[in-house]
């Protein structure tokens, strides 16, 4: 048995050309771990946490992470802080699936 929870998750995620399929990592009373595979095209929309902290790790591809008025293509690994209230998404502007995950802590 494997500790890690990452490859059983997302391994068989492959979404179309502009979608974006998720799976849950981890779920604790003060912390949610998710993964979003997004396809070519696809976009997490920006949206903001008030009461939560986002980190977002970059684990595969080069997708295009927003936050607030910036945005950048980022290659894996990367990590970007989202602090509370920050407007923060993402997109993939490549052919390839961008894996990304999303740690938002403390739950509202």
């Amino acid at each position: 048995m494997t500790l890690d929870r990452y490859a059983d998750a997302v391994d068989g995620l492959a979404p179309d050309d502009g979608a974006v399929e998720t799976a849950e990592l981890a779920v604790t009373d003060d912390v949610l771990v998710k993964a979003f595979v997004l396809g070519p095209g696809a976009t997490v929309d920006p949206h903001e946490h008030g009461d939560a902290t986002n980190v977002f790790h970059v684990l595969e591809g080069e997708p295009t992470l927003v936050r607030g008025d910036d945005e950048e293509s980022l290659a894996a690994p990367a990590v970007v802080l989202n602090e509370r209230g920050t407007v923060h998404g993402a997109r993939n502007d490549t052919d390839e699936r961008a894996v990304i995950t999303a740690s938002l802590c403390p739950l509202p």
